[in-house]
């Protein structure tokens, strides 16, 4: 499933690798509605995307941060048997990788280039680290299991319906190359330089996701036991197995929470450009607030803190209910996916009905409708499938409660375009060149 969701995220990427060529703004998925939208809908589905998309990448912040501390959690857990993980510890901890994010996106913003640079080397070293030394220590399971063995984990009755319902691991490290388009206008000849680094992100990581994945299989060992981990995290289980040494597992696993950390880092940076794009054409609240750039730092200040704000007070729901915080988070998922769709919707509308398209430096001629329509029936099945269960009778704890946060994001969306939206909200269409 990964590799099925890997070659379609190759296709998605590539059709809004072809927008961002064409309108390489802030704004992103809600601005290119508006840009290639029929005319008499672009105003309102594009307000409603700048909704989906503020708000899934301020929750995928939020996620991001309550990994990367809870996998500190499960390595104190590693070297200390007798720690009892309590959830007011994660939400500390989560608080704390976001306020460093928040400093390295202000104080430090001018060297943030250089910051990622230093962590790309550390990532394939680090990446490469792993890999061998998985393949040297571990205990290897044999071809045939690996890939031809199935179990339906899930008890859906069918290996072909659990199987589907797992699509969401494949979506999740894969979902979010539109990034860099959030990051356009701070990008010199953005129009060339972020279509080749939204598809190179995708093939290049994609592929070491895939090898991983394949070396992972083989070097699992007993299934139920690294399910079963203390940790709460299998990987760490899996580390500890192939070393045989706790200080070896953890020098691996604290490389993976590096990276997942310094993630953080360009999370933020794009849900507050997301969030300062979406109030500079005046749509939510506040809006002259949250577009303030800051003079010192040249950043969207009260965005970014926003951000923070937003991971801070999600992160207190943990302490409640783990449960509940992944429900709210999954959120990230789905928004980005409807944003997807609905970007890449307008796009195949535009090109079936022979509509005028922007010029760009990057063009999927005469392939673009075919990619794009690839793109968009892959796009809707997984979005259908992001909203199921792990397990076909679930209780209120294992329910996915992610269908009931979506659709009361997108009734509020809606009731606010009707009452006060409408009247105050333009469409980032108003203010660049028109199509039509």
């Amino acid at each position: 499933m990964f590799f099925i969701c890997w070659m379609g995220f190759i296709l998605i990427n590539t059709s809004m690798a072809e927008m961002a060529s064409m309108a390489p703004t802030t704004g992103g998925q809600y601005h290119w509605v508006s840009e290639f939208s029929p005319r008499k809908h672009q105003k309102f589905l594009s307000y409603l995307m700048g909704w989906l998309c503020v708000l899934g990448w301020q929750t995928c912040c939020a996620a991001a941060a309550y990994l990367a501390g809870t996998q500190i959690q499960g390595l104190v857990v590693l070297n200390y048997p007798n720690y009892i993980p309590e959830g007011w510890h994660g939400t500390l901890i989560t608080v704390a990788i976001a306020a460093f994010a928040v400093l390295f996106n202000t104080v430090l913003a001018r060297n943030l280039p250089l910051i990622e640079g230093i962590v790309l080397v550390i990532h394939i070293f680090d990446f490469l680290g792993i890999l061998v030394a998985l393949w040297v220590l571990s205990p290897r399971a044999d071809a045939k299991t690996v890939f031809t063995k199935f179990s339906d984990g899930g008890g859906w009755g069918s290996l072909g319906g659990s199987t589907l319902i797992g699509v969401t691991a494949g979506i999740i490290p894969l979902i979010g190359a539109d990034a860099a388009v959030h990051m356009s206008e701070e990008v010199r000849d953005a129009g060339r330089t972020v279509p080749r680094s939204m598809i190179s992100t995708t093939v290049i990581n994609g592929a070491l996701g895939w090898i991983m994945i394949i070396t992972y299989c083989f070097c699992l060992g007993d299934l139920e036991e690294v399910l079963a981990s203390p940790t709460g995290y299998p990987y760490l289980q899996v580390f500890y197995n192939s070393t045989q040494s706790i200080s070896g597992a953890t020098v691996m696993a604290v490389f993976v929470i590096f990276m997942a950390i310094f993630c953080n880092l360009t999370m933020v940076a794009t849900a507050s450009r997301q969030l300062y794009a979406f109030a500079r054409d005046d749509a939510i609240p506040f809006s002259p607030w949250f577009a303030r750039v800051s003079p010192t730092w040249d950043v969207p200040l009260n965005a970014i803190v926003t951000t923070f704000a937003v991971s801070s007070i999600l992160a207190l729901i943990n302490i409640g209910s783990a449960a509940a915080l992944n429900s709210i988070t999954s959120l990230a998922t789905t928004s980005l996916l409807s944003s997807y769709i609905c970007s890449i919707g307008c796009m195949i509308w535009r090109r079936w009905t022979k509509q005028p398209l922007l010029p760009s430096k990057f063009s999927l001629g005469r392939w673009g409708l075919a990619v794009n329509i690839a793109s968009e029936v892959f796009l809707v099945i997984v979005f259908v499938l992001a909203f199921f269960p792990q397990i076909p009778a679930p209780d209120t704890v294992a329910m996915n409660w992610n269908i009931l946060i979506y659709g009361v994001v997108v009734v509020f969306s809606m009731v606010y375009y009707f009452f006060s939206g409408r009247h105050k909200y333009a469409g980032p269409v108003e203010y660049v060149r028109k199509l039509d």
